[in-house]
């Protein structure tokens, strides 16, 4: 039997790439995403349920999704989103 020998190197290369704060841009960022070949995560933030109930009702507050992609692809996806609407991009840090 053969055993798998792993050195120090991270595999995983998944960053936070922006927020986005409304159904429809989530959709709009997918499409782009897919058309382009960028694989993506999507992390919906959901308020408690008592500032639902008792909060402001935000509209930034009510959908807030993380998006996660690879960060090979940060530069490309970058260029691709450049002015769209209710997306704010997260500052990415060079390792």
């Amino acid at each position: 039997m053969t055993s798998l020998i792993f050195d120090d190197r991270v595999f995983n290369r998944e960053v936070a790439f922006c927020k986005v704060y409304n159904l429809e841009s989530k959709e709009k960022l997918e499409k782009i995403f897919l058309e382009n070949r960028i694989s993506y995560y999507i992390e919906w933030k959901d308020r408690p349920f008592l500032m639902r109930i008792f909060g402001k009702q935000n509209e930034k507050e009510k959908n807030m999704f993380t998006i996660r992609i690879n960060e090979a692809d940060v530069e490309r996806a970058t260029k691709l989103v450049q002015g769209m609407e209710s997306l704010k991009l997260k500052e990415v840090e060079e390792k």
